[in-house]
């Protein structure tokens, strides 16, 4: 008798953890998921914010890629939906097929340089690859599936994907209006990021580029490492130099922030400056 009590106990108690464990996902209102391939075979989990409201008078809503889409899509998805003022954009997640919030060797992949190979563990180096697979495949799978502004299209990363946004406006400028980079690994091999930097200078200054309607904002939180605050404030102060040639750069250091806690604090200022920018 006292056994057959103690295994209606236990069976009282587990039943709720069983139910939890076989209860559905969570399915956010007003958006959809499905999953993309790389040319490479590599799978994304894309996680989209839907647009609301009418088409904007320019044809299309204005669309934001967002890095490490697994982690930060819950916050940027219901900072969008709390406003109606920015309710009529798209925002574009791209994550991993996971169930963590970061897939640290798949990022350290994407949104990395090549690394000698006896540093290369994890896999690094495949930032060209990435962008690849954004310019050539995600883009055009978002343009056929929604009205899209061409002329409103930004990207936002944060850490690694900080760096890699940075990266992505020295390499390939025309691809995104603007970025933000939130906490930048700017430090990352031996600063590698100068390189470029000076390489896209260097194309502005010849006229090559037309950077008009380009801009690159940096956020950093006042806690995190004096270093990594140093970097993201002389690369703006840099970047000034090019303010004539029409890139708009801006330094914004968060209070009370940390490496961490960035990309959740900033969610809404991020969307609201983005949304907010217009080309006329």
């Amino acid at each position: 008798m006292i056994r057959r009590r103690l295994l209606l106990c236990l069976s009282a108690l587990l039943l709720p953890v069983m139910a939890l464990a076989q209860a559905a996902p969570v399915t956010l209102d007003g958006t959809e998921q499905w999953t993309l391939k790389s040319a490479e075979g590599r799978e994304y989990r894309i996680m989209i914010s839907l647009p609301e409201g009418d088409v904007p008078w320019t044809g299309g809503y204005p669309v934001i890629y967002l890095l490490d889409g697994n982690a930060y899509f819950p916050a940027f998805h219901a900072a969008k939906r709390a406003q109606d003022r920015l309710r009529g954009a798209i925002v574009v997640a791209i994550g991993y097929p996971s169930d963590t919030p970061l897939d640290f060797e798949r990022r350290a992949f994407d949104l990395s340089p090549p690394q000698p190979a006896e540093r290369n563990v994890p896999a690094q180096g495949g930032q060209d690859l990435f962008l690849d697979f954004i310019e050539q495949r995600l883009m055009p799978e978002v343009n056929a599936r929604f009205k899209v502004d061409q002329d409103q299209r930004s990207l936002v990363g944060h850490s690694f994907g900080g760096m890699f946004g940075v990266y992505t406006l020295f390499t390939r400028p025309a691809l995104f209006q603007h970025v933000v980079a939130v906490s930048p690994s700017l430090w990352w091999r031996d600063r590698y990021l100068m390189v470029h930097e000076r390489a896209f200078t260097q194309r502005a200054q010849a006229g090559q580029l037309d950077l008009t309607h380009s801009s690159l904002t940096l956020m950093i939180g006042d806690r995190e490492m004096p270093q990594e605050i140093q970097d993201a404030r002389a690369l703006q102060h840099r970047l000034e130099a090019l303010s004539g040639y029409g890139l708009r750069s801006d330094f914004q250091l968060e209070s009370g922030e940390d490496h961490m806690s960035m990309p959740f604090r900033v969610a809404a200022r991020v969307l609201d400056e983005l949304i907010s920018t217009r080309r006329f």
